[in-house]
Protein backbone atom coordinates (compact mmCIF):
# COMPACT_ATOMS: atom_id res chain seq x y z
CA UNK A 1 0.00 0.00 0.00
CA UNK A 2 1.58 3.22 -0.89
CA UNK A 3 1.72 5.94 1.58
CA UNK A 4 1.00 9.29 1.70
CA UNK A 5 -0.16 12.03 4.09
CA UNK A 6 -0.48 15.53 5.41
CA UNK A 7 1.49 17.13 8.06
CA UNK A 8 0.40 20.55 10.23
CA UNK A 9 0.08 21.53 13.79
CA UNK A 10 -2.49 21.22 13.93
CA UNK A 11 -4.02 18.73 12.12
CA UNK A 12 -7.09 17.44 13.44
CA UNK A 13 -9.41 19.47 11.72
CA UNK A 14 -7.95 18.28 8.62
CA UNK A 15 -10.20 17.30 5.49
CA UNK A 16 -7.30 15.97 3.19
CA UNK A 17 -7.35 12.49 4.28
CA UNK A 18 -10.84 12.15 3.50
CA UNK A 19 -10.60 14.03 0.42
CA UNK A 20 -7.87 11.94 -0.76
CA UNK A 21 -9.37 8.85 -0.16
CA UNK A 22 -12.74 9.83 -2.01
CA UNK A 23 -9.59 10.66 -4.97
CA UNK A 24 -8.51 6.84 -4.69
CA UNK A 25 -11.61 5.74 -4.97
CA UNK A 26 -12.51 7.30 -7.63
CA UNK A 27 -9.89 6.61 -9.69
CA UNK A 28 -9.25 3.32 -8.70
CA UNK A 29 -5.91 3.86 -7.50
CA UNK A 30 -4.61 1.67 -4.60
CA UNK A 31 -2.97 3.82 -1.48
CA UNK A 32 -3.33 5.08 1.97
CA UNK A 33 -3.62 8.63 3.11
CA UNK A 34 -3.05 9.71 7.00
CA UNK A 35 -3.03 13.01 8.93
CA UNK A 36 0.06 13.29 11.24
CA UNK A 37 0.46 15.98 13.88
CA UNK A 38 4.11 17.68 13.51
CA UNK A 39 4.99 20.98 15.03
CA UNK A 40 7.79 22.63 13.00
CA UNK A 41 11.10 21.77 15.25
CA UNK A 42 10.03 17.97 14.12
CA UNK A 43 9.42 18.37 10.42
CA UNK A 44 13.00 17.86 8.73
CA UNK A 45 13.09 14.45 11.15
CA UNK A 46 9.67 13.75 10.44
CA UNK A 47 9.71 14.29 6.51
CA UNK A 48 13.20 12.04 6.93
CA UNK A 49 11.31 9.55 8.38
CA UNK A 50 8.27 9.34 6.21
CA UNK A 51 10.36 9.33 2.82
CA UNK A 52 12.91 6.32 4.22
CA UNK A 53 10.03 4.26 4.76
CA UNK A 54 9.02 4.16 1.54
CA UNK A 55 6.79 7.10 1.30
CA UNK A 56 5.54 8.18 -1.81
CA UNK A 57 4.27 12.15 -1.02
CA UNK A 58 3.35 14.27 1.44
CA UNK A 59 0.89 17.49 1.90
CA UNK A 60 2.37 20.45 4.44
CA UNK A 61 0.38 22.74 6.49
CA UNK A 62 0.72 25.41 8.55
CA UNK A 63 3.18 25.87 10.04
CA UNK A 64 5.62 23.92 7.94
CA UNK A 65 5.13 25.66 4.48
CA UNK A 66 8.16 27.25 4.15
CA UNK A 67 10.28 24.90 6.05
CA UNK A 68 8.95 22.52 3.32
CA UNK A 69 10.16 25.44 0.60
CA UNK A 70 13.61 24.88 2.41
CA UNK A 71 13.65 21.09 2.38
CA UNK A 72 12.85 20.68 -1.38
CA UNK A 73 15.48 19.66 -3.62
CA UNK A 74 14.01 21.10 -6.61
CA UNK A 75 11.13 23.83 -7.06
CA UNK A 76 8.64 24.33 -9.44
CA UNK A 77 8.48 28.05 -11.03
CA UNK A 78 5.20 28.93 -9.18
CA UNK A 79 6.75 27.44 -5.45
CA UNK A 80 10.04 29.31 -6.02
CA UNK A 81 8.12 32.80 -6.30
CA UNK A 82 5.56 31.65 -3.14
CA UNK A 83 8.39 30.59 -1.16
CA UNK A 84 6.14 28.24 0.34
CA UNK A 85 5.76 24.33 -1.09
CA UNK A 86 1.92 22.35 0.49
CA UNK A 87 3.38 19.19 -1.51
CA UNK A 88 6.24 16.93 -1.64
CA UNK A 89 6.75 14.74 -4.45
CA UNK A 90 9.39 11.84 -3.95
CA UNK A 91 10.58 11.30 -7.85
CA UNK A 92 11.73 8.05 -8.87
CA UNK A 93 15.76 8.79 -8.45
CA UNK A 94 15.15 9.44 -4.84
CA UNK A 95 15.08 13.78 -4.76
CA UNK A 96 12.06 15.58 -3.19
CA UNK A 97 10.51 17.84 -5.69
CA UNK A 98 8.37 20.39 -4.08
CA UNK A 99 5.38 22.46 -5.49
CA UNK A 100 2.74 24.89 -4.58
CA UNK A 101 -0.52 23.94 -5.77
CA UNK A 102 -2.90 26.12 -3.48
CA UNK A 103 -3.13 29.08 -6.57
CA UNK A 104 -3.43 26.57 -9.36
CA UNK A 105 -6.42 25.33 -7.19
CA UNK A 106 -8.04 28.93 -6.34
CA UNK A 107 -7.82 29.48 -10.07
CA UNK A 108 -9.49 26.17 -10.95
CA UNK A 109 -11.95 26.88 -8.50
CA UNK A 110 -13.28 30.13 -9.86
CA UNK A 111 -12.54 29.12 -13.67
CA UNK A 112 -13.88 25.60 -14.37
CA UNK A 113 -16.42 25.15 -11.61
CA UNK A 114 -17.58 28.85 -11.29
CA UNK A 115 -17.05 30.66 -14.45
CA UNK A 116 -15.36 33.68 -13.31
CA UNK A 117 -13.48 35.15 -15.95
CA UNK A 118 -10.06 36.55 -14.94
CA UNK A 119 -8.41 37.70 -18.48
CA UNK A 120 -8.51 41.35 -18.59
CA UNK A 121 -9.97 41.86 -15.38
CA UNK A 122 -8.62 44.10 -12.08
CA UNK A 123 -8.30 41.88 -9.26
CA UNK A 124 -7.60 43.21 -5.59
CA UNK A 125 -5.63 40.79 -3.18
CA UNK A 126 -6.38 41.58 0.55
CA UNK A 127 -3.34 41.25 3.00
CA UNK A 128 0.01 40.05 1.71
CA UNK A 129 1.24 37.22 3.56
CA UNK A 130 1.98 33.52 2.89
CA UNK A 131 -1.52 32.87 1.00
CA UNK A 132 -1.45 36.08 -0.87
CA UNK A 133 2.09 34.77 -2.66
CA UNK A 134 0.93 31.24 -3.04
CA UNK A 135 -1.81 32.50 -5.84
CA UNK A 136 -0.25 35.68 -7.55
CA UNK A 137 1.75 33.74 -10.41
CA UNK A 138 -1.61 31.39 -11.62
CA UNK A 139 -3.76 34.32 -11.38
CA UNK A 140 -1.16 36.19 -13.67
CA UNK A 141 -0.85 33.16 -15.64
CA UNK A 142 -4.31 33.70 -16.81
CA UNK A 143 -3.82 37.60 -17.90
CA UNK A 144 -5.86 40.36 -15.58
CA UNK A 145 -5.28 43.66 -16.75
CA UNK A 146 -3.92 44.49 -13.39
CA UNK A 147 -3.22 42.64 -9.52
CA UNK A 148 -3.43 44.98 -6.93
CA UNK A 149 -2.50 44.07 -3.39
CA UNK A 150 -3.65 45.85 -0.13
CA UNK A 151 -2.25 45.63 2.86
CA UNK A 152 -2.22 47.05 6.25
CA UNK A 153 1.69 47.49 6.32
CA UNK A 154 1.84 48.64 3.06
CA UNK A 155 5.92 48.36 2.46
CA UNK A 156 5.30 44.17 2.99
CA UNK A 157 2.57 45.06 -0.41
CA UNK A 158 5.22 46.74 -2.33
CA UNK A 159 7.79 44.02 -1.57
CA UNK A 160 5.14 41.20 -2.92
CA UNK A 161 4.61 43.48 -6.14
CA UNK A 162 7.91 44.00 -7.02
CA UNK A 163 8.70 40.45 -6.70
CA UNK A 164 5.79 39.05 -9.08
CA UNK A 165 6.49 42.11 -11.64
CA UNK A 166 8.03 40.67 -14.17
CA UNK A 167 5.13 38.39 -14.69
CA UNK A 168 2.32 41.23 -15.40
CA UNK A 169 0.96 44.58 -13.74
CA UNK A 170 0.94 44.21 -10.37
CA UNK A 171 1.02 47.14 -7.51
CA UNK A 172 0.45 47.86 -3.89
CA UNK A 173 -1.52 50.23 -1.67
CA UNK A 174 -2.68 50.71 1.32
CA UNK A 175 -6.64 50.15 2.58
CA UNK A 176 -6.87 53.67 2.64
CA UNK A 177 -5.22 54.10 -1.05
CA UNK A 178 -8.00 51.99 -2.62
CA UNK A 179 -10.91 54.37 -2.34
CA UNK A 180 -12.61 55.67 -5.44
CA UNK A 181 -11.23 52.39 -7.17
CA UNK A 182 -13.69 49.34 -8.20
CA UNK A 183 -11.99 45.71 -9.08
CA UNK A 184 -13.88 42.79 -10.68
CA UNK A 185 -12.55 40.36 -8.39
CA UNK A 186 -11.53 40.98 -4.87
CA UNK A 187 -9.53 38.14 -3.21
CA UNK A 188 -9.12 37.40 0.89
CA UNK A 189 -6.24 35.98 1.60
CA UNK A 190 -6.25 37.17 5.00
CA UNK A 191 -7.03 34.95 8.53
CA UNK A 192 -8.83 38.07 9.78
CA UNK A 193 -12.55 37.20 8.30
CA UNK A 194 -12.32 33.59 10.23
CA UNK A 195 -12.37 35.35 13.52
CA UNK A 196 -14.80 37.45 12.33
CA UNK A 197 -12.74 40.76 11.68
CA UNK A 198 -12.14 42.40 8.12
CA UNK A 199 -9.89 44.61 7.12
CA UNK A 200 -11.28 48.51 6.71
CA UNK A 201 -12.89 48.43 3.07
CA UNK A 202 -14.14 51.78 1.60
CA UNK A 203 -17.94 51.08 -0.58
CA UNK A 204 -17.95 50.67 -3.76
CA UNK A 205 -14.74 48.26 -4.26
CA UNK A 206 -17.07 45.88 -6.25
CA UNK A 207 -17.21 46.81 -10.30
CA UNK A 208 -21.11 45.48 -11.18
CA UNK A 209 -21.42 41.55 -11.74
CA UNK A 210 -17.72 41.43 -9.55
CA UNK A 211 -17.06 38.14 -7.81
CA UNK A 212 -15.37 37.41 -4.11
CA UNK A 213 -13.71 35.18 -2.70
CA UNK A 214 -12.26 33.76 0.77
CA UNK A 215 -9.67 31.74 0.79
CA UNK A 216 -10.30 30.45 4.32
CA UNK A 217 -13.25 28.41 4.38
CA UNK A 218 -15.52 27.65 7.47
CA UNK A 219 -19.61 25.86 8.40
CA UNK A 220 -20.67 29.33 8.95
CA UNK A 221 -20.14 32.08 6.29
CA UNK A 222 -16.85 34.22 7.20
CA UNK A 223 -17.13 38.16 7.75
CA UNK A 224 -15.93 38.38 4.29
CA UNK A 225 -18.63 36.57 2.62
CA UNK A 226 -21.12 38.79 4.12
CA UNK A 227 -19.05 41.74 3.30
CA UNK A 228 -19.54 40.53 -0.20
CA UNK A 229 -22.97 39.46 0.15
CA UNK A 230 -23.84 43.13 1.69
CA UNK A 231 -22.15 44.56 -1.37
CA UNK A 232 -23.86 42.53 -3.95
CA UNK A 233 -21.51 39.93 -5.66
CA UNK A 234 -22.54 38.50 -8.58
CA UNK A 235 -20.58 35.16 -7.46
CA UNK A 236 -19.69 35.27 -3.44
CA UNK A 237 -17.46 31.95 -2.63
CA UNK A 238 -15.16 30.84 -0.05
CA UNK A 239 -12.28 28.54 -0.26
CA UNK A 240 -13.81 25.13 0.00
CA UNK A 241 -13.74 24.61 -3.79
CA UNK A 242 -9.98 25.74 -3.64
CA UNK A 243 -9.22 23.00 -0.82
CA UNK A 244 -10.57 20.37 -3.03
CA UNK A 245 -8.57 21.55 -6.55
CA UNK A 246 -5.04 22.15 -4.62
CA UNK A 247 -5.82 18.95 -3.28
CA UNK A 248 -6.72 17.40 -6.86
CA UNK A 249 -3.11 19.08 -8.18
CA UNK A 250 -1.49 17.25 -5.47
CA UNK A 251 -3.14 13.52 -6.43
CA UNK A 252 -2.15 14.53 -9.80
CA UNK A 253 1.30 14.90 -9.32
CA UNK A 254 1.60 11.60 -7.12
CA UNK A 255 -0.63 10.08 -9.29
CA UNK A 256 -0.55 11.26 -13.13
CA UNK A 257 -4.06 10.83 -13.15
CA UNK A 258 -6.50 13.93 -12.68
CA UNK A 259 -9.76 13.03 -10.31
CA UNK A 260 -13.35 14.48 -11.02
CA UNK A 261 -13.63 17.20 -8.31
CA UNK A 262 -16.94 18.15 -8.32
CA UNK A 263 -18.43 14.94 -6.69
CA UNK A 264 -16.11 15.68 -3.78
CA UNK A 265 -16.96 19.80 -3.55
CA UNK A 266 -21.01 18.60 -3.64
CA UNK A 267 -20.70 16.45 -0.61
CA UNK A 268 -18.02 18.35 1.33
CA UNK A 269 -20.92 21.60 0.49
CA UNK A 270 -23.84 19.30 1.77
CA UNK A 271 -22.12 18.14 5.04
CA UNK A 272 -21.76 21.88 6.15
CA UNK A 273 -25.13 22.49 5.03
Amino acid sequence: MEQYAVFGSPIKHSKSPRIHTLFAEETQQTLEYKAQLVPAEAFEEAVKDFFSKGGKGLNCTVPLKELAWQYADTLTERAKLSKAVNTLVRLEDGSILGDNTDGIGLVTDLMANNAVVIKQKRILILGAGGASRGIILPLQEELPSEIVIANRTVSKAETLAQEFSHKGKITASSYEGLEGQSFDLILNATSASLSGDLPPLAEGLLAENGSCYDLAYANEPTAFVRWAEEQGADKNLDGLGMLVEQAAEAFYLWRKVRPDTKLVIAGLESERA
